[in-house]
């Protein structure tokens, strides 16, 4: 049998970097984490209220794994799977959602004038919780799309039971599915004038009716309807008639569906973190408000780009436009950090995850300058943390230090935000928008199965080469160990395929018709091994 060395050039196919496979590994850790332990995930508000609480980082945490398996390693099937699978399991246990019992009560923050608590409620989507509800509706849209499993589909497959260990009158049971989760949200949408769906009672923000929207695109792919289209009509024409999008470009922060008046933006965070995922369907809008939206929160001094804490980037924003300063100044910038470091505690108590959202925003927009300035800022300054080989950036509730430079990181923004930035790609959320996997495309092209991240290897490659007919697959032992794997390359085409380890030929074989091809492999101690699996043409 001839032996010949391989001829095909694997730098045609990208590696993840030590950095982006750090922060797969590190989602992983937290999925498969003991039942009650959530490392690392502690957040500032006790009650899981605050935009840093659980939900928020199980979910970037899956589009982040998302984006990694549908850009990066779109052959690894078997890798990311049992990962979304852990994250949607542990975004349904009860100390996800249980906040929303209490949260249900509303109260005069949320609604001016309310004189006396409502009825609480447990069930935590029927009506209202879009900032649990939406993302859980686009873990289990994305699931279903990525890897074409019905599990969640159906029938009682997200159900939710409360039952409080020393009150209430029992157990209860709500129960539902992908389908029925999307039905409440879409009555509550209709219930809202379209505006969108409350986060908390009577308060609609622009940035959580974004992750619904783009399940239902997947939804109207995978089961051949057309419900996107029909809201989007309705939803863009509500948040303008609102007045959402204020004259200084920036989304409001909230609109007060009752009153129908809005609270004007404190900061860039929810403006970023909204285009991050309405760049889906709304590409044209979000690219042509970047300038105006980002200025004064992140400059670019002599090619020094920083990111700015919400008041002094909204100073240097007053002093733009009333006495047309130079928001890329030196003196600009000082002027704005003089006036905040006065008192630097003015504010809410609680800091939101500002960091965190633009470098989201930055990513999916390709700001590759201002994208890899803030995340050589985050290695520099946030103190990376490597642990069971996943990469994370440990939390650090100072805000600024005493310049008033950015010193700040939330749990939201150092397990997940940092990695989802690092793992995306530009136009990386609308590419799976306007080209989402389907049964079809699926079933035509070959995937790894029997990889997973429990057995101590990193996939760095995992690309099927259409052109060239070949799997390309590149591992690394993260732990410093020897591992011996076996696994399979399935959904191959009849004919006579060859395997190959560091190009060096290592077995044939001929498939009479589509099939599998098994391979056997040892990956040492800080070795890259590269797999390919290649038809003979």
């Amino acid at each position: 049998m001839a032996t010949e060395p391989l001829q095909l050039d694997l730098s045609k196919y990208p590696k993840l970097t030590r950095e982006q496979a750090g922060h797969v590994r590190h989602f992983w850790n937290i999925s498969t984490s003991l039942d009650g332990e959530w490392p690392h995930m502690g957040t500032q508000e006790p009650d899981q209220a605050f935009l840093d609480a659980y939900r928020y980082q199980l979910a970037t945490m899956a589009y982040g794994a998302g984006i990694a398996h549908y850009h990066r390693l779109p052959a690894m099937r078997s890798l990311f799977k049992p990962l979304l699978h852990g994250l949607i399991r542990k975004m349904i246990r009860r100390e996800v959602w249980s906040y929303w019992y209490l949260t249900s009560q509303s109260g005069n923050r949320l609604d001016p004038g309310l004189d006396k608590l409502r009825a609480p409620w447990a069930d935590p989507v029927v009506k209202e919780n879009i900032m649990y509800g939406g993302h859980l509706l686009l873990m289990t849209s994305l699931y279903a799309m990525l890897f074409d499993d019905d599990e969640f589909e159906k029938e009682g497959s997200l159900t939710f039971e409360w039952d409080p260990l020393f009150w209430g009158m029992g157990l209860e049971s709500f129960s539902y599915n992908n389908a029925t989760l999307q039905q409440a949200i879409l009555k509550e949408m209709e219930r809202g004038g379209w505006v969108g769906v409350c986060c908390e009672p009577n308060l609609v923000f622009v940035v959580c009716n974004q992750f619904p929207i783009i399940a239902m695109r997947y939804n109207d792919v995978r089961h051949g309807t057309n419900i996107v289209e029909g809201v989007l009509d309705k939803y863009w024409n509500a948040i303008q008639s609102k007045q959402m999008i204020a004259p200084d470009g920036l989304f409001v922060d909230w609109l007060f569906l009752k009153q129908g008046n809005t609270k004007h933006a404190s900061g860039i965070g929810f403006t970023a973190w909204a285009n991050a995922f309405m760049n889906t369907w709304n590409s044209k809008f979000t690219r042509s408000t970047y300038d105006k939206q980002a200025k004064g929160f992140i400059t670019n001094i002599d090619g020094k780009i920083e990111l700015h804490h919400p008041r002094i980037g909204a100073t240097i924003r007053h002093l733009v436009a009333t006495e047309n300063a130079d928001p890329n100044s030196a003196q600009t910038l000082q002027r704005a950090r003089d006036e905040y470091l006065q008192d630097p505690s003015i504010g809410f108590k609680y800091m939101q995850p500002h960091f965190g959202y633009v470098i989201k925003w930055l990513s999916e927009l390709g700001k590759v300058a201002e994208l890899e300035a803030l995340l050589k800022y985050a290695d520099n300054y946030f103190s990376p943390t490597w642990e069971k080989g996943g990469l994370y950036y440990p939390r650090h509730d100072q805000v600024t230090n005493e310049r008033g430079e950015w010193r700040f990181v939330d749990p939201f923004t150092g397990n997940a935000a940092i990695g989802y930035a690092r793992l995306n790609v530009e136009d990386g959320q609308k590419k799976m928008w306007e080209r989402p996997w389907t049964r079809g495309s699926l079933a035509e092209r070959p995937w790894v199965d029997g990889l997973d991240y429990s057995q101590g290897v990193d996939c760095l490659r995992g690309w099927w080469a259409d052109e060239e007919q070949a799997m390309v697959i590149t591992l690394r032992s993260w732990d410093r160990a020897e591992h011996t794997l076996d696994f399979r390359v399935e959904g191959l085409f009849r004919g006579r395929w060859r395997v190959y380890q560091d190009g060096s030929f290592v077995s044939e074989r001929r498939l009479s018709d589509r099939g599998s091809v098994d391979v056997s492999v040892t990956v040492r101690s800080d070795q890259e091994v590269d797999i390919v699996v290649l038809r003979l043409m």
